[in-house]
């Protein structure tokens, strides 16, 4: 079983900065992307961010040079860094990760219990 814990939301003025994390614990026995999405009220869920173990991180137009992902592979932890906020940042935040359990099983997509942005102009 795998468990996702998020941290780090809350409420922020226009232009802040905020800090989510993201740790996965549990039966893991490789990972194979880690990332954030969103998603507003009366909206579809987002991608955000995107971190393949073997491959180039890619974001949303509308954070590109405001967020960035990051990721703490010896703690199975991904973090999302938000600079310069906006009020249409709003919404909560889902971090997704997509892993094996063991050798030779589907690789899984969990996500976490989401965390809520709030920004105010």
């Amino acid at each position: 079983q795998v468990q996702l814990v998020e941290s780090g939301g809350g409420l922020v003025q226009l232009g802040g900065s905020l800090r989510l994390s993201c740790a996965a614990s549990g039966s893991i026995f490789s990972i194979f992307a880690m990332g954030w999405y969103r998603q507003a009220p009366g909206k579809e869920r987002e991608l955000v961010a995107h971190s393949p173990s073997d491959g180039f991180t890619n974001y949303a137009d509308s954070v590109k040079g405001r967020f960035t992902i990051s990721r703490d592979n010896a703690k199975n932890t991904v973090y999302l860094q938000m600079n310069s906020l906006k009020p249409e940042d709003t919404a909560v935040y889902y971090c997704n990760v997509r892993l094996k359990e063991r050798i030779g099983a589907y690789i899984g997509s969990y996500w976490g219990q989401g965390t809520q942005v709030t920004v105010s102009s």
